[in-house]
């Protein structure tokens, strides 16, 4: 397993999704995983320490946790099927350790509310290196500029808008 931190969101010009940066410790290693503009939102939301007014999801999770007398030991993305990554929870209740299936995500989302570490296996690292990326030929690039634009002034904001 390879601790890593969310080094940032950006934006993939070519399918127009939303894109979480982890790296290591070191730089040396780091992992692209795509996911949706709600949970970009929950995930700049939580970077950039906005609060809102009512708990959204992931406030709630860590609020239910912690008011269990629970917390959340580490998560770990381990593993990448079909295109898709898969993330556990390590959820510690006393002297019980629970491990709880999760959207990485949701997983990430989670141990940004609750300080808690990111791990990765590093087979999911490798793994990645060959992921089927959307070919280019293929996908409308005539406005490339305008993501361009886009990618160079987004702010954590914009995902609110979405």
């Amino acid at each position: 397993m390879v601790e890593m931190k969310v080094e940032g969101l950006t934006l993939d010009p070519l399918t127009n999704m939303p894109i979480i940066i982890l790296k290591d410790s070191t730089g040396s290693k780091a992992l692209p995983i795509w996911v949706g503009y709600f949970e970009a939102n929950a995930i700049a939301l939580e970077i950039e320490q906005v609060s809102t007014p009512r708990p959204m999801t992931h406030d709630l999770l860590k609020n239910l946790i912690q008011n269990m007398k629970a917390e959340v030991n580490h998560i770990l993305v381990n593993e990448l099927k079909d295109n898709t990554f898969y993330a556990v929870i390590s959820l510690v209740y006393g002297d019980i350790t629970l491990t709880i299936d999760s959207r990485p995500s949701d997983a990430i989302a989670l141990a940004l509310r609750t300080k808690s570490p990111i791990f990765v296996e590093e087979k999911v690292i490798e793994d990645a290196k060959s992921l089927d990326l959307p070919d280019p030929e293929k996908t409308n690039t005539a406005d490339d500029k305008q993501w361009k634009n886009w990618l160079e002034n987004i702010k954590p904001d914009d995902f609110g808008k979405l």
